[in-house]
């Protein structure tokens, strides 16, 4: 049939490209084919393919568009159109081989290209969410690389801005301390650099693959579906990005509360310079302004149950107080506040600090700030969160009681 083809007169058809699947049936210069005939196992151009249609007119044959895989959708054993999938042995056969799989369990091939396209489907959904999920990682990640770099920075600026107004000799100290900022910041940025460049190839990655997909979702070869579909639909690795890059590092807040323990013991033999630190205008940032902002600067407390006044309950890993009318089985401690109902957390705070809590109730709740050396025995002022000189108080109440501040 090949040999009455190649003896009919050429029509104009397009000469075949780089890429483009040659006719199998030209002489000489091979042209583009335009379709592939499963029954002949040939590709033709225009001209043939018209001519292959004259020769077999009234016979069925199979035409699919072109394609340079014919071989591939062969039987190797024999020679027969694969058009049978095996379930059983995962693989595409041909009807000669039935005999070999009587008691598998096997479909036609565009069967189970039609089970297949719903997993492929699936398989793209879950793809389109991990690249979503992970550009959000990728963004969180840049926001809290440029956060550390302005935290970096704000406590080179703090430090130099008290070391320099200290005697020459605490100059090696300060320059041990700004040393120690930036191997932070720079430890912290090449992490997260190497993160980030993990990030943008994982979405390449899964972009190409969702491309991959794509393209396979609209392939009508069979057989080159199922044969492509396991491989692309196994997820790419994935980045890990649960663990906190910057959690083993100092913070800022740590930095800043040393450096002033130490501005403190140094107090007695450098007072005139400490004088003037305290007569010039101090450095801050930027006001926040959103929440997001001052999140930045969110801490996570826990109530420090040796102060915990006896009518107060702590609960959920001394996370929440209730106030009680039974007296709590708490032991004596001198830090215990055994005449106002109040607590204080076990962590200090030094620097910029911003915290959330939620609160209910009849009488209303006190948040306050304090130093450790507030009194704790008694009733008097001494004690009292907000009515002493060691502490400061904002007092919060329903809607429909009578409101009053502390200062």
């Amino acid at each position: 049939m090949v040999e009455k083809l190649k003896k009919t007169k050429l029509q104009s058809v397009v000469p075949a490209g780089a890429g483009d699947v040659q006719c199998d049936v030209c002489t000489g210069r091979k042209h583009k084919a335009v379709k592939s005939c499963l029954v002949c196992l040939n590709s033709y151009c225009q001209n043939h393919l018209e001519q292959h249609e004259s020769l077999f007119k009234g016979k069925r044959h199979n035409l699919t568009e072109a394609t340079g895989r014919l071989q591939e959708m062969i039987c190797q054993k024999h020679e027969k159109l694969l058009e049978v999938f095996c379930r059983t042995d995962q693989k595409c056969i041909c009807v000669l081989c039935m005999d070999e799989h009587k008691n598998h369990d096997t479909v036609s091939a565009a069967a189970q290209r039609t089970e297949k396209q719903k997993q492929l489907k699936e398989t793209q959904k879950t793809l389109q969410q991990r690249i979503q999920q992970r550009e959000k990682d990728l963004q969180q990640l840049r926001e809290a690389v440029e956060s550390q770099k302005r935290s970096a920075q704000t406590a080179v600026e703090d430090s130099e801005r008290i070391f320099t107004e200290l005697i020459r000799s605490i100059e090696r100290s300060r320059s041990e301390l700004i040393r120690l900022i930036r191997d932070q910041e720079k430890q912290a940025v090449s992490r997260a650099e190497g993160r980030l460049e993990r990030l943008e190839q994982e979405i390449n990655d899964l972009r190409r693959r969702d491309a991959e997909l794509e393209q396979l979702s609209h392939t009508q070869d069979h057989i080159q579906f199922l044969q492509s579909f396991q491989s692309l639909s196994a997820p790419p690795e994935s980045t890990d990005v649960n663990d906190d890059l910057f959690s083993s590092l100092v913070s800022s807040d740590d930095l800043r509360e040393s450096v002033h323990q130490l501005r403190d013991k140094l107090e007695d033999f450098c007072k005139e310079e400490l004088k003037k630190i305290s007569d010039r205008e101090t450095f801050t940032n930027i006001v926040p302004r959103t929440r997001n902002h001052f999140l930045q600067y969110s801490h996570q407390f826990t109530l420090d149950l040796n102060t915990a006044h006896k009518l107060l309950h702590l609960s959920e890993r001394n996370r929440v107080i209730t106030v009680t009318d039974t007296v709590q089985p708490y032991p004596d401690h001198p830090d215990r506040f055994d005449g106002y109902r109040q607590v204080l957390c076990r962590e200090s705070v030094c620097g910029r600090c911003y915290w959330e809590l939620e609160w209910r109730g009849d009488y209303g709740v006190e948040i306050s700030v304090s130093y450790k050396s507030i009194s704790r025995k008694g009733g008097g002022d001494e004690c009292g969160f907000g009515s002493n000189d060691q502490s400061w108080s904002l007092f919060c109440s329903p809607p429909d009681t009578h409101s009053y501040t502390i200062t």
